[in-house]
């Protein structure tokens, strides 16, 4: 479900409370200031929790009524479940230990401008290539392409998406 901005932890905590079963994955950050070191837990998906209840008409109100709620995901009046499968995986990467990030989801296609490296302000395609990401720049005009291999962690999302013609964000 969506949150409002900062309020997850505060959903999470009163659908807990309300016996809904939730889930706020949460990343463990050192955060400096002038004075002090402390960890701090920040939310790995700003402005979601997870939570798991029965579609009913009753069960949504009493879940959007808890404070900072905005919203439960899905098309029109349908609920749109996460699988079980990626909830696990997230699970997963969060107890293994390794360092985590949030990374925005990328796909095959999306167009994409490089952040940082030699290539950095170019814009082009993701593409992947065996299990490497590729960046593909084209020239229309002469039928062409040329592509580099990149670090997925190196783009970020340029917007038009040529092949499908709707913005990407």
């Amino acid at each position: 479900m969506r949150t409002r901005s900062n309020f997850e932890k505060r959903v999470a905590d009163e659908l807990a409370y309300k016996g809904v079963s939730c889930y706020l994955p949460c990343l463990h950050e050192v955060r400096q200031w002038k004075d002090r070191r402390k960890e701090i837990r920040r939310p790995l998906f700003a402005g979601y929790v997870f939570a798991r209840f029965a579609d009913s008409g009753a069960m949504r109100i009493h879940v959007l009524s808890a404070s900072g709620a905005v919203r439960i995901l899905g098309r029109g009046s349908q609920i749109e479940a996460i699988p079980d499968a990626e909830i696990d995986s997230v699970r997963a990467m969060l107890a293994a230990n390794v360092r985590c990030y949030a990374h925005p989801f990328l796909r095959e296609g999306s167009r994409v401008r490089v952040r940082r490296g030699p290539l950095r302000g170019l814009e082009g395609l993701l593409i992947r290539f065996k299990n490497d990401a590729r960046l593909v720049v084209s020239v229309g005009l002469l039928s062409q392409a040329v592509a580099a291999e990149i670090d997925i962690g190196d783009v970020e999302y340029a917007g038009q998406n040529p092949a499908v013609g709707k913005t990407v964000a």
